[in-house]
């Protein structure tokens, strides 16, 4: 079959242009509106859209499908925009009836709607959510996976929908399949498509390959392969043969409509700036961010040279700025950044560079972007040697809880659970030792719906380092003026200590 571009002559009767191949004629994307792309969205339609934060989201066809009303929406996304902004605008408009997301963020209109039952959020797994798209786009129903396996996700009873109102769960998830492969647990996932796919790129040519710019492909790319119908926005269209074919990150096969962006705003969600004088200012003494930062420097002892690390969103990030001398460590970011660099100087953000925080970053020579797919298979293949995560709860056994209190907060899970699911990577907890009221927060056994389970390393609190042995915990070392007693009256849980104490 030829799979190439021929028209007129030349080639034994054919040159090379235009779009031929046996039984797939008429498949040659069109340029057009927006508004004459998002007619052909029907109502109940499940729609793909790119993006993570307000990073490569397709504005103009969001608009446009606000305007034109289409309701009854399945929506597919990391997450859903910001209040009035992105997602959050259908959500507002109420086109949105169910969304199938990993993160609800800060956006407090989506979590409303979700507690009050007002609307069905299937949360996934960033990871697994990559994954599921990929795997539709490739024709692959289902899938075996090690994230969330002994966390709701895999046993049921996630809250899908609230009774309206709020309160008690209406709709809970259903359990799904496990398998041991090479003694390893694994669930079985199945594959997400759509019937649309909104996704934006920087640069398209009149064929449809795509080029994405920076952090902006995300969840872009393996959206647009998934979809029955997808609709590309693009900041600029150039001629066919414009575009390096080494260049493109998605072929034009792929791509149906292609839509100019009329107005782009690219907002950004968190503009974070470097200091003037470039270097990190000490925390004063005393007050909570000095014991933050207590926590963040005993943290950076645990990077090792030439180790790839994943840093969650807060307080780990913190952990880049005290990276001892000598040691060079690769941050990677989950949504497609290999080579993390440092805040930007004002006047230097930018909107299509931002990390897992949705913070404005920057990048070190070397470093490279990709798909969130992509990034999602480094971490669950076990190639981040490290991931330092906040965390709600832990257990004495080294279970996480960090992403949900039932039926009161929901943030999503976003990548922790894959990023705890691959038994070669180090997990490190920093988290203040209790909560409000001197709260437990180290017990037992977690009493919040789990984040992974036996998965934690090590826990490095404001009191307290400890180690997750075979037998439970193992008190390492403890801050500078604590004792064992303060650390005792402050855990949930017996613990061991060490026979060589030290202290941080």
């Amino acid at each position: 079959m030829l799979l190439g571009r021929l028209r007129g002559r030349g080639l034994g009767g054919w040159s090379l242009a235009g779009r031929w191949a046996s039984g797939a004629t008429g498949r040659a994307p069109r340029v057009c509106t927006a508004e004459e792309a998002v007619a052909e969205v029907p109502e109940g339609a499940t729609v793909l859209v790119g993006g993570f934060g307000l990073c490569g989201i397709p504005e103009s066809l969001i608009g446009a499908l606000r305007a034109s009303g289409v309701a009854g929406l399945t929506a597919v996304s990391n997450n859903a925009g910001v209040d009035g902004f992105g997602l959050g605008l259908l959500l507002e408009s109420r086109q949105i009836s169910k969304m199938i997301a990993s993160y609800v963020g800060e956006n407090a209109e989506f979590e409303r709607q979700f507690l009050q039952g007002e609307l069905s959020v299937e949360l996934t797994p960033q990871g697994t959510l990559a994954e599921r798209v990929r795997a539709g786009g490739a024709g692959i129903p289902a899938f075996f996976t090690p994230t969330a396996h002994g966390t709701v996700i895999h046993e049921g009873g996630s809250p899908i929908r609230y009774v309206e109102g709020g309160g008690d769960i209406d709709v809970a998830s259903a359990p799904r399949e496990a398998r041991v492969y090479n003694g390893v647990d694994y669930i079985l996932e199945e594959a997400i498509t759509g019937d649309v796919a909104l996704v934006k790129a920087w640069k398209a040519d009149e064929a449809g390959n795509l080029v994405f710019r920076q952090a902006a492909q995300n969840f872009n790319a393996p959206m647009a392969k998934a979809a029955k119908l997808t609709i590309a926005e693009v900041e600029e269209i150039v001629p066919v043969g414009s575009i390096d074919p080494d260049h493109v990150h998605v072929p034009g096969v792929f791509v149906n409509r292609i839509v100019k962006a009329t107005s782009l705003e690219k907002r950004i969600e968190r503009v974070t700036l470097s200091s003037e004088e470039g270097t990190f200012k000490p925390a004063e003494p005393g007050t909570p961010a000095a014991a933050r930062e207590r926590i963040v420097r005993r943290a950076a002892q645990e990077f090792q040279d030439g180790m790839y690390v994943n840093l969650g969103i807060g307080m780990p990030m913190l952990a880049s700025n005290f990276i001892p001398d000598g040691i060079t460590v690769t941050l990677q970011s989950e949504n497609g950044i290999l080579g993390l660099g440092p805040f930007p100087s004002k006047g230097n953000e930018d909107p299509d560079l931002i990390n897992a925080g949705k913070e404005t970053v920057t990048v070190l020579p070397g470093a490279s972007f990709f798909s969130s797919d992509e990034s999602f298979g480094m971490i669950r293949g076990g190639h981040i040697d490290m991931s330092i995560l906040g965390a709600m709860q832990v257990s004495a056994q080294g279970d996480l809880a960090n992403w949900m209190i039932p039926g009161k907060m929901v943030k999503g899970m976003g990548g922790a659970m894959d990023l705890v699911s691959s038994p070669g990577t180090k997990v490190v907890i920093t988290m203040e030792h209790t909560a409000k009221g001197g709260k437990h927060k180290i017990l037992d056994s977690c009493t919040l719906p789990l984040t992974g389970k036996k998965c934690v390393d090590m826990i490095i609190t404001d009191l307290a380092v400890m180690e997750v042995g075979d037998n439970g915990l193992i008190v390492t070392e403890v801050a500078d003026g604590v004792t064992i007693d303060d650390v005792a009256a402050a855990t949930g849980c017996s613990f061991e200590v060490a026979s060589d104490l030290n202290t941080f």
